[in-house]
């Protein structure tokens, strides 16, 4: 089932590494730094959720409870009977853990250590190490590698696909490697090993009962109840990072141990928080927790060593959130933190923040008038004119494109049957995060995606070899039912239109479309200044189809990639096991003027959906086709149809999903954050402004105007009565690109003063410039969508 790309948005509630829930923030977000999503999201099904226990006035009038004062700055004076009790249970557990891996035999594995690639990009020689099972660890093989790779590891991968504790022994042969702060994987665990922390030290202060604490875009937070509906105050932050310094230098250990389901709810029956988890959320055969310090907890894990790693930690906000997302459930205390792994980094982040903080793309898009919200329609956008000069721009930018790469717009229905939602696999999977109705006694949903209505497209005649590629892009308005808590300006909304295409393709087709692809990422990317990154995702354990297919099809991407690559395009990564269930894919991430991380294109390949909506087309093989054939009926219970065998002559094509700047208002958040506002030419919503001297030159002015204004150009005067400095000043602020200072001299001559606001040289007096070269040079800046606004 596709779930196109591009419209996950906001900053990961959880990344694979915490339990999986979804928590709606009372508070508004908008401090949060906007970040691309690094991580895979994984919410519960809502339909599958249970409620917890109503929530008592005291949420811990099920636990034991402390002894001993609450002060808001000090703390509790001991910690609860709960933590004591819990702890001991661990050491038990692990105990007897530590026996059983005694008593194992340890055979000699076949390790060896892939070191990656060096500073000129080539790959370092790999190193096989004597290792055996249950007893090396990768964390003990760090002494052979040299200290410019072992200085920066977070993590070790095994196989290129599972994140492992340094510490966590080896259990068979394999391969591995190590990865660092510096990438989004080894950030994600040295953030998400800071909030246990966190949440150490929020237990230790508070006797607090913890909910969750992942990693976030910018960090990580910890939820928690407080006793007697206590709410965390800003006074609070400094002896929590006092606890959590305390910490560091005791060098805590994160021990790992899996626990059995029965031995779960009896270590985490003081709390609800965790025995819903438990209960609803864990597999049978259990999970496993981690203990640092005092703090034991759930946790998939990994984490890093110790805490001596972490030598910077501050506090950054605090909030008020739902378990579970539910406004009808308790209400939660959020805390927010970062850490880093040396103290330049922290000074670093800040400064990046105070910057991204003055690119907000909220607080850019109201200076300017580009758009707003409304609670009248939460998560969708009201473009304002200018917002929609952006929009228009990058559509008319788009289908120039298309026209010259071959692909034909169409438009499909915003609501369809959800007969065929089942169809395609979305209603079994999605319908959950779909706006659904009730129309006439049927059940209908808004598209969250247009795959399915290109399928009908495709399949609703005869279709021939000599059609293929068939590139289908689509503009239409897709709806996602998301949760409020998540929605976050223009980057994650409830009602978006994306640069959707699906291309109709021959498997002998792939490679060419692919490569095509890539050759139309260059183009669009390019003209932002985003660099981009290609990650290849392939066949996970629970796929669909023959193994066969899928090896043909990753076959296929790789020489395209290698293509890509020889052609000065840069390394792509290989990210085994992570593609979609119905096809591998290749993620696209670009990064931006902050080098921020952000996904919006992907190219995804399908074999399943053309074989739901049993699509085929007339190979160049001739053969008749059988009169009163028979068909497989659909079935009755809303699942997909038996695919009938293909006869002769036929054969069903390859769908290839693909988006390049994705959600249209995501992608302009990016670029308003990207620009910092200042639009290049081509794209700018305020191209020109044109200021008198004095009121004589008003119809010289006007007649300026019309003259841009039949070029196609966005042009603005002002004959108001502020003195001329300040009209200057007020086009400077609202980031004209040109500013054209008109006088008698310019008018006498036909010429305009021109000042351009990326030039400070012509600040102070502009360039004079005859009016017909004005217009020649500025029509050639804007058909050219140059980046650097310069005649």
């Amino acid at each position: 089932m596709p779930l196109e790309t591009t419209n996950d948005m906001s900053e990961s509630e959880a990344n694979g590494t915490e339990l999986p829930i979804r928590s709606k923030v009372t508070d508004s977000e908008g401090s949060q730094p906007v970040g691309p999503k690094d991580s895979q999201k994984v919410q519960t099904n809502k339909s599958q959720r249970k409620k917890t226990s109503s929530a008592p006035e005291n949420p811990q009038t099920s636990a034991p409870k402390s002894k001993g004062p609450d002060t808001s700055n000090t703390g509790i004076s001991q910690l609860p009977n709960f933590v004591a009790e819990r702890n001991e249970f661990f050491s038990e557990l692990k105990r007897k853990h530590d026996v059983e891996i005694l008593t194992k035999d340890h055979p000699v594995i076949q390790v060896v250590l892939d070191l990656g690639f060096d500073k000129n990009g080539s790959p370092r020689p790999e190193m096989p190490v004597a290792a055996k099972a249950w007893e090396s660890t990768p964390g003990s093989f760090l002494k052979h590698v040299d200290k410019e790779i072992s200085s920066d590891v977070v993590v070790a991968k095994v196989d290129g696909q599972e994140l492992w504790d340094l510490d966590r022994p080896l259990e068979r042969d394999c391969r591995v490697s190590y990865i660092p702060f510096t990438s989004s994987e080894g950030r994600n665990v040295f953030w998400h090993s800071s909030a246990h922390v966190l949440g150490e030290a929020a237990e230790c202060h508070y006797g607090c009962l913890l909910s969750h604490g992942p990693p976030v875009e910018q960090g990580f937070f910890y939820d928690m109840a407080i006793e007697g509906g206590q709410v965390v105050k800003e006074s609070d932050w400094s002896p929590l990072e006092s606890k959590a310094s305390k910490f560091f230098k005791e060098k805590q250990s994160f021990d790992r141990l899996h626990v059995s389901i029965p031995d779960l709810k009896r270590m985490f029956e003081y709390s609800k928080y965790k025995m819903y988890y438990i209960e609803n959320l864990l597999p049978p055969e259990g999970s496993t927790v981690y203990r640092c310090g005092s703090l034991v907890d759930l946790c998939l894990g990994p984490h890093i060593q110790n805490t001596s790693k972490i030598k910077a930690f501050q506090i950054m906000k605090n909030s008020s959130c739902y378990f579970r997302g539910d406004k009808d459930d308790d209400s939660l205390q959020r805390i927010y933190g970062v850490a880093f792994p040396d103290k330049k980094q922290m000074t670093e982040h800040k400064n990046f923040l105070e910057e991204a903080a003055k690119r907000d793309h909220r607080r850019i898009g109201i200076e300017q008038e580009l758009f707003f919200f409304n609670d009248v329609s939460p998560g969708s956008t009201f473009l304002l004119p200018h917002g929609t000069r952006i929009f228009n721009a990058l559509q008319k930018m788009l289908r120039s494109e298309y026209q010259k790469r071959g692909y034909s717009e169409v438009q499909s229905p915003n609501m369809y049957d959800s007969d065929l939602w089942k169809k395609s696999g979305h209603w079994q999977h999605y319908s959950e995060d779909m706006f659904v109705l009730d129309v006439e006694k049927k059940k209908w949903a808004l598209k969250p995606m247009n795959c399915p209505g290109h399928c009908i497209m495709f399949g609703h005649r005869e279709r021939s070899y000599r059609e293929l590629p068939l590139r289908m892009a689509d503009f239409g308005v897709l709806h996602r039912n998301e949760a409020s808590g998540a929605l976050n300006g223009m980057t994650r909304v409830r009602k978006f239109q994306q640069d959707d295409t699906h291309i109709f393709c021959t498997q002998d087709q792939i490679t060419e479309e692919i490569e095509g692809l890539f050759d139309f990422l260059k183009c669009i990317y390019g003209l932002f200044g985003f660099p981009f990154r290609l990650k290849l995702s392939t066949r996970p354990d629970k796929f669909l189809g023959d193994i066969k297919t899928w090896d043909t099809a990753e076959s296929k991407l790789k020489d395209a990639l290698n293509s890509f690559t020889a052609s000065g395009g840069g390394q792509w990564e290989l990210n085994e096991g992570d593609g979609a269930f119905y096809g591998p894919k290749i993620d696209i991430t670009i990064s931006d003027a902050l080098r921020r991380d952000w996904q919006c294109a992907t190219i995804q390949l399908d074999f399943q959906l053309p074989q739901n909506f049993e699509l085929e087309y007339m190979t160049a093989e001739i053969a008749a086709k059988p009169k009163g054939a028979a068909t497989d009926e659909a079935p009755t219970d809303g699942s997909a149809a038996r695919p009938k065998v293909l006869g002769p002559g036929r054969a069903r094509p390859v769908m290839v999903h693909r988006a390049i700047v994705g959600s249209f208002e995501r992608f302009m958040a990016i670029l308003t954050e990207h620009f910092a506002g200042k639009w290049p030419f081509w794209i700018s919503p305020r191209q020109i402004l044109v200021i008198p001297v004095m009121p004589a030159v008003n119809d010289y002015v006007e007649e300026v105007q019309r003259l841009f204004k039949a070029q196609k150009m966005y042009v603005d005067i002002d004959l108001s009565g502020n003195t001329m400095p300040k009209k200057i000043r007020t086009g400077q602020l609202q980031q004209y690109n040109f500013i054209f200072v008109v006088g008698a001299q310019e008018k006498e001559s036909r010429a305009v003063n021109i000042r351009n606001r990326d030039d400070q040289e012509t600040q102070a007096k502009g360039e004079l410039v005859p009016l017909d070269e004005a217009i020649g040079k500025l029509k050639a800046l804007k058909k050219e969508r140059r980046l650097i606004n310069a005649i």
